[in-house]
């Protein structure tokens, strides 16, 4: 799935990212797993109260090269 993120409508970041969930816009969310837990937990947890699926991916490197970005990602989100 992670591959969706370099084709499909995403958001990148923890604040973009809240703002979609918020609107309820979100429909699969990917975390890094070398992210910041104080800052990825709280957002695993809305995921699961809203129902929205979570996948990890190992490295933010690895996440901010899905998005086609040049610098790391922390958090991304494919949206409608």
């Amino acid at each position: 799935m992670l591959e969706k993120l370099k084709t499909e409508k995403k958001v990148v970041g923890m604040k973009q990212l809240r703002r979609a969930l918020n609107e309820h816009r979100a429909l699969a969310v990917f975390l890094a797993d070398d992210a910041d837990p104080a800052l990825t937990g709280p957002i695993e947890t809305r995921c699961a109260e809203e129902g929205v699926p979570v996948e990890h991916v190992p490295t933010m490197l690895e996440l901010g090269r899905a998005c086609q970005i040049s610098v790391c990602a922390a958090a991304a989100a494919l949206v409608r």
